[in-house]
């Protein structure tokens, strides 16, 4: 079957990831944090931020400041926001994937509100992605296969003529055990040349 549609995450595969383990390190450095406090308080919230049942200024009150610190809410949101960088080689590859193929591109990803939507803006996905079906915004996550079930109810495209790409390998599995074929990413050529297999080629 012809595809006609992509699945993508947006961590990992068009930019950085938002807010991952290097970079509560690298926060926990910065701001002179124990960082295995840090992380544990993190594990135990965060998943209720990605889900949108959280916000990012409570998920900051339980995670960091918990007790007084000599630096400010604001500065240490802005340190978050500061990490996401885009990876300007796949973003312009779905976008020419796009417009040459006609593909609708539907983002399926696990992030919080407030960094989902400072990412969306400031790299102006909007400019190239049809839907955004992120977990902050249906409360699911990644890999619960109902995550997949409501895109493929959104996009209205049969699984047959889907791909996902992902840089972790569970979530690609999870999408394949729904019959959606899946593409673990890894780098931009690899990811490129899989797509070529697929009949999407540049």
């Amino acid at each position: 079957m012809k595809i006609t549609t992509l699945f993508v995450d947006i961590g990992g595969v068009l930019l950085t990831n938002g807010w991952d383990h290097n970079a509560r390190k690298l926060a926990a450095k910065t701001f002179n944090l124990d960082f295995d406090e840090m992380e544990e308080r993190h594990r135990l919230i965060f998943d209720s931020v990605e889900i949108g049942k959280t916000t990012l200024d409570d998920y900051l009150t339980h995670a960091v400041f918990y007790k007084k610190r000599s630096f400010t809410p604001a500065q240490f949101r802005k340190f978050i926001f500061e990490q996401s960088q885009p990876y300007p080689e796949m973003i312009d590859l779905i976008k020419q994937l796009k417009a040459h193929y006609e593909l609708k591109i539907v983002v399926v990803s696990n992030e919080a509100r407030e960094i989902n939507a400072y990412r969306i803006q400031t790299f102006k996905l909007t400019s190239f992605v049809d839907v955004f079906i992120c977990s902050c915004f249906v409360h699911l996550r990644k890999p619960d296969a109902d995550i997949f079930k409501l895109a493929l109810d959104v996009a209205q495209t049969p699984v047959d003529q889907i791909i996902y790409i992902d840089d972790r390998v569970m979530f690609v599995e999870a999408a394949q055990d729904l019959g959606i074929c899946g593409i673990h990413h890894i780098d931009y050529q690899s990811t490129r040349t899989q797509l070529a297999s697929f009949g999407l080629k540049l």
